[in-house]
């Protein structure tokens, strides 16, 4: 066992677990789910460097942090969204596989903060999820999804699914994609050990939505960020 994973065991569960009890209280006088993002994003900073991960972020330049997008990344590790909160500096919500928001107490304080649960497979229900997103966008807002919908095992880029880039089209957002290089090594997939480790986060130049469908996002999206993935 590492002295990461202790430190995670023993430090930021027991922090997790009181701040989800204290956004449970902020949640009923901020619906709006506002005050939990800062919270979140607070987290994120929090558990990078307690951990000893190094963050490297590229094109910061390629956001105006008054706008909203709908955030597209690959999924290489569990430190991925803690990562993507305490880095990029947009008031942001996740969608979310259904089963993390029947977690107790994490499930009720996120799907209390805006964050959108979403059903696998294409069904009623996911795209009724789909549409919450949007609306989100719509709210001014920032939503982030990884398209590829599970976390790659070796950090290799997985295709994307559609359904992400129908939430910017509807949204009337632009797509802002963001490549995660290197969060795989903190913890490999279907491991609860926990390493220390250099992630790069290269933010690349916003797609417009305007003007195309889903399949041309879907390929430009996939296109940048595939390339971006080979940036030392």
């Amino acid at each position: 066992m590492t002295f990461q994973t202790l430190l995670f065991f023993l430090v930021v569960l027991p922090v997790m677990f009181f701040g989800l009890l204290l956004a449970l209280l902020i949640n009923v006088f901020d619906r709006s789910g506002d005050s939990f993002y800062r919270m979140a994003a607070w987290w994120g900073r929090f558990c990078s460097k307690l951990m000893g991960i190094t963050v490297d972020v590229r094109g910061e330049d390629h956001y105006d942090n008054r706008q909203n997008y709908l955030i597209v990344s690959n999924h290489a590790g569990m430190a991925d969204i803690p990562l993507i909160l305490g880095s990029i500096k947009l008031n942001m919500r996740f969608v979310a596989k259904e089963e993390l928001g029947n977690i107790p107490l994490f499930g009720w304080v996120i799907k209390q903060a805006g964050y959108i649960m979403i059903k696998r497979g294409q069904n009623r229900e996911a795209l009724k999820s789909l549409l919450s997103a949007s609306n989100m966008l719509k709210s001014g807002r920032s939503v982030h999804i990884f398209p590829e919908g599970t976390r790659s095992e070796t950090g290799a880029l997985q295709p994307f699914k559609r359904g992400a880039f129908m939430i910017a089209q509807k949204g009337l957002a632009p797509i802002l994609p963001v490549t995660i290089i290197g969060s795989n090594l903190i913890t490999p997939k279907k491991s609860l050990t926990i390493r220390k480790a250099t992630v790069k986060l290269v933010i690349g130049k916003q797609i417009e939505t305007r003007g195309k469908n889903a399949q041309e996002l879907q390929e430009i999206t996939y296109g940048i960020i595939s390339k971006n993935m080979d940036l030392n």
